[in-house]
């Protein structure tokens, strides 16, 4: 996650409609699922509609006690895992070691395993012994170079939870590759490099790894300041995007002109960066509450230096970038020879099909418990940024955040970026039950079951 920061200009072009190719991906893949015979037969009766979702029910049980049984098995060595990828932080495209690491361990699972995947991504392949669809699990390994830490940081350090999400993302493929013969369809784990330069989903997409591997639909978690057991859903949101702007200006009185500009800029925003533990209470809670202040907001920084003003904002919704782009031109034709400049398209939000988000609640109420599960209702954090964009350009997922806030902790502790965050561990396995149990009943496609075949 990117937290704070510039970020790389997006490949696809927000404010000219984008909304109707990714339209077109989702219809896609429901005629995929249609044509693998995933949706129950048109004209079955009511009585043996729910005889057959009583019996994906019960069967996605059995599955999912599996699973909790290899997780127990696994979960000491998972987090003696964790520790070590936690001692052994590496920069945003310098993930050698933990790329090693990654692939040692799939191999040893049995996956098929590819290495130097858009720089030091790994792949690995798991495919089940039954008929299914093929579905991905994405992973970031990267940690938080010092100036990108809230404050600053002496060193690199993994304080967004990236070695967490690895351990997740080998545990998941360790739980299925023993129950390899329980499982249907594929799961392709994309272990990403480069996060946190936003650069590691790009690279990978154009490496292929998509098409190659004929990837449905994309799942992943993310740390967040939950209390340790909740995941958040997020069924139509997810993370913002941000947009960049420079403005300069002549004449004399140019660096008083640029001083004033930037403040009428500046002023709209909507919603500023928390500053204390109580300010982060209350943005957690408002991105759970329906409409509330986080449900359509401006986030904006200018900056005045010379004669130019450098300006970075998010919104939400995304659609609203051409909206404070014309904010902007008309605050800076207040100026005379002010001359405005967009370097690049907005870099895209992270946006997660609805249907499929409430189908992972239903699913994890089902198995982790109806009071662990909690609903964002609006783009959360309102001021970072991930590279998922891009893969749910182009597939259909979800985006989900496990809460690794420990009892009592001070909220930073599971806020990534900030320097004192300290993920409680027994995340770790909650997140493998969670997501392997998920991602074996995606694969599975079981026929008219709530959360089932969703495409």
């Amino acid at each position: 996650m990117k937290h704070l920061v510039e970020h790389a200009p997006a490949r696809r072009t927000l404010l000219a409609g984008a909304a109707a190719a990714g339209a077109g991906l989702v219809w896609g893949t429901a005629g995929r699922a249609e044509a693998a015979g995933l949706r129950p037969p048109v004209g079955q009766s009511a009585l043996g509609q729910r005889a057959l979702e009583q019996g994906a029910l019960e069967q996605l049980a059995l599955e999912q006690g599996a699973v909790d049984a290899e997780v127990a098995r696994l979960e000491r060595g998972l987090i003696a895992l964790r520790r070590d990828l936690h001692r052994h932080p590496e920069m945003p495209g310098q993930e050698q070691r933990t790329a090693g690491v990654v692939a040692r361990e799939l191999r040893a699972a049995g996956l098929t395993v590819a290495t130097g995947v858009g720089g030091h991504g790994v792949v690995g392949v798991l495919r089940g012994s039954r008929p299914g669809r093929t579905v991905a699990y994405r992973a970031d390994m990267d940690a938080v170079p010092p100036k990108d830490i809230v404050g600053g940081g002496p060193a690199t350090a993994h304080v967004c939870g990236h070695d967490i999400h690895t351990t997740v993302a080998v545990g998941v493929a360790r739980v299925l590759a023993r129950l390899r013969r329980q499982l249907s369809g594929t799961v392709v784990f994309l272990f990403q490099p480069a996060e946190e330069t936003l650069s590691g989903a790009r690279a990978m997409i154009d490496a292929g790894v998509l098409e190659r591997t004929g990837v449905a639909e994309i799942h992943a978690l993310h740390c967040g300041p939950f209390p340790v057991g909740t995941f958040a859903v997020t069924p139509g949101y997810g993370l913002p995007g941000q947009d960049k702007a420079e403005v300069t200006l002549a004449g004399p009185d140019a660096p008083e002109a640029a001083r004033r500009l930037a403040a009428e800029i500046g002023a709209l925003a909507t919603v500023t960066p928390p500053q204390t533990p109580a300010d982060i209470e209350r943005m957690v809670a408002d991105a759970q509450t329906p409409n509330g202040p986080l449900a359509r907001f401006v986030a904006v920084r200018a900056k005045a230096q010379e004669a130019k003003v450098s300006v970075s904002y998010r919104c939400w919704p995304q659609e609203r970038y051409k909206e404070v782009r014309a904010d902007i031109r008309r605050l800076a034709a207040s100026c005379a020879g002010a001359g405005v400049r967009f370097p690049a398209e907005p870099f895209p939000a992270v946006v997660c099909p609805e249907r499929d988000a409430r189908m992972l609640a239903r699913r994890l109420r089902r198995t982790v418990g109806r009071g662990a599960v909690t609903q964002l209702h609006a783009a959360f954090p309102p001021f970072s940024g991930e590279d998922f964009a891009f893969y749910l350009d182009r597939v259909p997922g979800t985006y989900t955040f496990l809460g690794v806030r420990a009892p009592r902790a001070p909220i930073t502790t599971g806020y990534p970026h900030f320097p004192d965050f300290a993920p409680d561990e027994r995340a770790v396995g909650l997140g493998v039950r969670a997501m392997a149990g998920w991602l074996a009943e995606r694969t599975h496609g079981a026929q008219g079951l709530p959360g089932g075949s969703g495409h």
